[in-house]
């Protein structure tokens, strides 16, 4: 049996059936019925089928992983046949889940036990304990000798688990496993992690079910690989996909809160903005307000409370620069009603219990259908309310995006996640977690990772050479006080050293520690801190604003970076750019079919019309829409799926060249890096570089300017990641990734005998190891393993790949042109550099110049 969708949809009198006695009476009277993924899932997890679940928050998805294993338990306990041993682990990503849930758990069981004693017999007591870095060693001591019937815990703390002596050998009676919150998981290293786990606990325990539960993702098909695993065949193991996602409706509209978004200036805008949120807050019970970033969220809390002393005690922010107590009771406030709306960046996507929302807000384009769907979802808690979302553009870019955005989500056409291939610094725990445990076979060690679905297609190679690394046998580390964790020999392999086990629990996990990085001039006077997420985007000669003043970036030691004050430079790189989201790379494509259909519309008298219809947009909206492709067709050319614009503006000592690739920032990113290093090779000269989602801008000096035929070469790079790979070297971005992956792979520990090293030590370390690597193990696992990370998984080179080769074989035409003036579609990209928050005004200033300018070019040539 393979994976396949569950179409059997059973009645409440089906599943009463199969519900013991206490457990149906007490479901008849708190619900009376069963929601729709209850109805799909339940009887297939009480015939043992591993089953994934994708719907909507508040659909009741949790009750129906739980529902079959609680009845499961109900009927040991009236039967006196309940064991003091684990039957069910949940596993979330969110601590502050966690707690949620075992409140959740705890109060159906205890009425199940009153129904049944109002039924005549006593029930034993079912034991939920939630066991995370949270829990004291008292609690935790208290599991081994009387372990709890369902344990609550998150992939970090499974992971320490399998290995604890005692408590891993409680893990062999588990039945059922349940992942919450599978999309926020199977994105990232911390869902290699967790299925690495699961293969490893299945060893352990044999076969148990496997429920995962997930909001809106695509395609589901992958995912529910990723949730089951695979068999030794290396066939995917069977199960059920419930999509249930569509059982709640969803009502979208996108609005401009200004009439013209190139005119009107920041005050205007800001003022608008404030007041249309007002009215929103004013006419709905609660609202939860996105913003993209986290300096955002504040702001926008801020304002509003200034600007309505009415909202004083009523409006909170909640992200995760926050402390948890601070959103814990941000978190509480919301449940009971004390607050009529929320203002966050990403914090509260994910499943927390905030009781019940009645409209969200987005304030600029969330970049993804599913991410869209999966904020505007928390409106409307219960499974027959409607969600309802508002998404606020504030300039022209946003709203042509949020219009095809918008469009797609009401037609439920979702962006596809990319889950991890083969992280090799993830291995390298669980390898060290697995000879922890006992002496193993080589090949037999393989089968189990290969079960894993991030791991399915590993070569033997690349596991070897993890085995290798940990064994010790890569030369001149131990100088670098790398020493061995295990032996290998002939064929097996085992634990090394005292120390091993100390150091695997305490560096366990994927997220890595977030450093501070402290911005110097070059004569050692201290400015300001910046983040690592910033530090790392940073290329020699790039100019950023900090403290309100423009600064450029020289070099790197440690933690520090070291700047020379440049006033009046104008900055390359905005201020948050750490934050911004990407959009995906599916969304983007729609955009550039988008373009070309308003292309067609342009000579329409009906223009108008048709695009309010199809995409459900008010009349200033399309109109802005057709004005703004109209100026671009005048001036230049309209870039769109089967043409790609480049454009060369020349100005008094520099030359930039806008490239019109509209592919999402992350494949913009492999793209750029790679031409701006081919490009300083062959003129011998350092190049600029700026990036957003429509495109990228190359800033070169006059006298280096690029021929037709230099920028045709470009797209005819052969080997586009060897290309890239030598363009990362000597990068901010390469030292810091390294400095995580090496973490991950512990080849520089966070914490060894008790104590923290701190993140400038590892640093440099990082920096030392890098360095030894390169020159003498080009193959190392962790040197593949950072270069993999940051090409598949921070940029997206495989849809690079993809565009080049749309390039090279014609789908797509390259335009070259030559213009005194950067065009309507690259205003964007000629002032994000000033896109920092001081210089939002300048920004907006910036693009109505440039405006003006074309307009007037428009007019004179006709």
């Amino acid at each position: 049996m393979a994976i396949r969708y569950a179409k059997r949809e059973y009645t409440d009198e089906e599943i009463y059936q199969i519900l013991v006695d206490p457990v149906r009476e007490w479901f008849k009277r708190k619900f009376g019925t069963f929601t729709p993924p209850q109805r799909y899932a339940v009887i297939e997890i009480h015939k043992g089928e591993n089953v994934l679940i994708s719907s909507p928050t508040g659909s009741g998805k949790t009750l129906s992983a739980f529902l079959a294993a609680i009845n499961e338990l109900i009927i040991l306990g009236k039967e006196g046949k309940l064991e003091d041993k684990i039957y069910v682990l949940y596993v979330s990503p969110l601590r502050a889940l966690n707690n949620d849930i075992r409140r959740n758990l705890e109060e159906p069981l205890r009425e199940i036990r009153e129904v049944a004693k109002e039924l005549g017999y006593e029930l034993p007591d079912i034991r939920v304990a939630v066991r995370t870095s949270d829990t004291s060693s008292y609690e935790k001591q208290k599991m081994v000798k009387k372990p709890p019937h369902i344990l609550i815990t998150t992939p970090e703390s499974l992971a320490i688990a399998l290995n604890a002596p005692k408590f891993g050998q409680r893990l062999k009676s588990i039945k059922y496993v349940i992942v919450d919150e599978v999309h926020a998981l199977a994105e990232n290293k911390r869902g290699s992690h967790l299925a690495l786990s699961l293969e490893r606990l299945q060893n352990l325990a044999g076969n148990f079910v496997r429920v995962g539960l997930s909001a809106t993702i695509h395609p589901l098909e992958e995912v529910a690989k990723f949730v089951f695993g695979f068999n030794d065949n290396g066939k995917p193991r069977s199960g059920l996909i419930v999509d249930v996602s569509f059982a709640k409706k969803t009502q979208i509209q996108v609005e401009s809160v200004v009439e013209d978004l190139v005119y009107a200036d920041a005050g205007t805008l800001s003022q608008n903005l404030y007041n249309r949120l007002d009215e929103l807050i004013e006419q709905h019970r609660t609202t939860l307000i996105f913003t993209n970033t986290r300096s955002g969220a504040e702001r926008v809390a801020y304002h509003l409370k200034k600007k309505f002393p009415k909202y004083a005690e009523l409006i909170e922010a909640h992200h995760s620069s926050l402390s948890r107590d601070v959103r814990l009771e941000v978190e509480e406030k919301l449940k009971k009603g004390e607050l009529r709306c929320v203002v966050s960046s990403t914090s509260l996507e994910l499943g927390i219990d905030i009781g019940s929302i009645d409209l969200v807000v987005l304030i600029g384009s969330p970049k993804s259908v599913n991410r869209a769907l999966q904020r505007i979802g928390r409106a409307g808690h219960r499974l027959h309310d409607i969600s309802k979302g508002v998404i606020l553009v504030l300039d022209r870019d946003d709203l042509v995006e949020c219009t095809v955005l918008a469009h797609n989500a009401r037609n439920r056409r979702l962006d596809r996640i990319k889950i991890p291939q083969n992280p090799l610094d993830v291995l390298v725990q669980h390898l060290l977690g697995m000879a922890l445990e006992k002496v193993w076979d080589v090949e037999e060690a393989y089968k189990v990772v290969k079960r894993a679905y991030p791991f399915h297609n590993l070569g033997f190679e690349d596991f070897m050479s993890v085995l290798r690394y940990l064994a010790g046998e890569y030369a001149g580390l131990e100088e670098k006080r790398v020493y061995a964790k295990i032996w290998l020999d002939e064929g097996k392999f085992g634990r090394r050293g005292k120390m091993t086990r100390a150091i695997y629990y305490m560096n366990i996990g994927t997220i890595p520690d977030e450093a501070k990085i402290e911005v110097y001039t070059l004569d050692k006077r201290f400015i300001g801190t910046v983040e690592e997420e910033f530090a790392e985007r940073l290329m020699r000669g790039d100019i950023f604003v900090l403290a309100g003043r423009t600064y450029e970036f020289k070099k790197s030691r440690g933690n520090r970076i070291y700047v020379e004050p440049k006033e009046g430079a104008k900055p390359t790189i905005p201020a948050w750019f750490s934050e911004m989201l990407p959009l995906s790379f599916d969304l983007a494509l729609d955009v550039q079919k988008f373009r070309s259909e308003v292309k067609e519309l342009l000579d329409n008298p009906k223009g108008e019309e048709i695009l309010m219809k199809k995409y459900q947009i008010d009349e200033k909206a399309a109109k802005a829409i057709l004005s703004y492709f109209k100026e671009q067709g005048r001036y230049s050319i309209i870039p769109d799926d089967r043409t790609l614009l480049v454009e060369e503006v020349l100005e008094e000592n520099k030359a930039k060249y806008f490239f019109h690739t509209l592919v999402g920032r992350r494949a913009n990113d492999a793209l750029s890096r790679a031409f701006a290093y081919l490009i300083s090779k062959k003129k011998r000269t350092n190049v600029g570089m700026a990036i957003g989602d429509n495109g990228f801008m190359l800033i070169l000096p006059i006298d280096k300017k690029l021929s037709e035929e230099d920028i045709e070469t470009l797209f005819k790079i052969e080997d586009l990641r060897e290309t890239l790979k030598r363009a990362l070297n000597n990068t901010e971005l390469l030292k810091r990734r390294f400095r995580h992956v090496a973490n991950r792979g512990l080849l520089i520990l966070r914490r060894y005998m008790g104590r923290k090293k701190s993140l400038s030590r590892q640093q440099l370390n990082a920096q030392t190891l890098l360095r030894l690597l390169k020159k003498n193990y080009p193959n190392f696992p962790l040197l593949k393993e950072v270069y993999r990370e940051i090409m598949e998984d921070k940029m997206d080179i495989e849809n690079a790949e993809l565009f080049l080769r749309w390039v090279r074989e014609g789908k797509v035409k390259l335009a070259f042109e030559q213009n005194t003036l950067p065009s309507p579609f690259a205003f964007n990209l000629e002032v994000i550099g000033s896109s920092d928050v001081v210089l939002m005004e300048d920004r907006r200033e910036l693009i109505k110049q440039l405006h003006k300018k074309i307009i007037a070019l428009i007019e004179t040539s006709n």
